[in-house]
């Protein structure tokens, strides 16, 4: 990719920390705590690419896991970022965006840097994959919502709140987006027990010098 700085967003500060520890305070990018949800994604996104020049951006951080073969402290590398609640109810299912011709739903990341980061994050020992991840405005707490998200968006790997809202203030720049994100816990019931946040962020930060290789 050509010189330039790269612009991360997180949701909240602890994930923007163990980012900025492990890339090492490289100059070239820029790490933005913008607040958790799709909107606060967004608003911080746009902001911050109307006051400098960036050439990508990478929204980062934790999420819940659609699988158990990725368990606590695997990676996702977002394939697409897809704004899963946004469209219409119908009585005979879900109708999005494109469906009702209002707009795009999903985001196709560029599969050349996704491949990148899913095999150097192998090489490293961690457990990465790639696949659609999904943004929701609603964390998912129950095994009948995880189940209707599976039927809908069949290969989904990752659940987060952020992920659209900085692809599309991206988008509307002409600036490619990502999304990295490190599991704490399995998309279903709400269970904080069994959740794993300090392995999650730690996983995160293993992978932020991978970053710097591959941007």
């Amino acid at each position: 990719m050509e010189e330039g700085k790269i612009l991360i967003v997180t949701a909240v500060d602890k994930e923007a920390e163990v980012i900025h520890k492990g890339l090492e305070n490289d100059p070239r990018f820029v790490v933005k705590a913008g607040g958790a949800g799709m909107a606060e994604s967004a608003v911080s996104t746009a902001y911050a690419l109307a006051a400098d020049n960036y050439k990508a951006v990478i929204n980062a951080g934790i999420a819940g896991a659609f699988h158990h073969s990725e368990g606590t402290g695997s990676i996702i590398v977002a394939s697409e970022m897809i704004a899963a609640e946004a469209g219409a109810e119908a009585p005979d299912g879900f109708l999005s965006l494109e469906h009702l011709n209002l707009g795009a739903s999903r985001y196709t990341c560029d599969a050349e840097k996704v491949e990148q980061l899913r095999s150097k994050a192998e090489h490293t020992g961690l457990h990465a994959c790639a696949g659609p991840v999904l943004t929701t405005m609603t964390a998912t707490g129950t095994h009948a919502t995880a189940q209707t998200l599976r039927a809908r968006f069949p290969g989904a790997r990752a659940e987060a709140m952020e992920g659209y809202g900085a692809a599309a203030a991206a988008r509307r720049k002409h600036i490619p987006a990502f999304e990295v994100r490190a599991v704490s816990n399995a998309v279903g019931p709400r269970d904080r027990e069994n959740w794993d946040i300090p392995v999650a962020l730690a996983a995160l930060e293993q992978i932020s010098p991978i970053l710097r290789e591959v941007f």
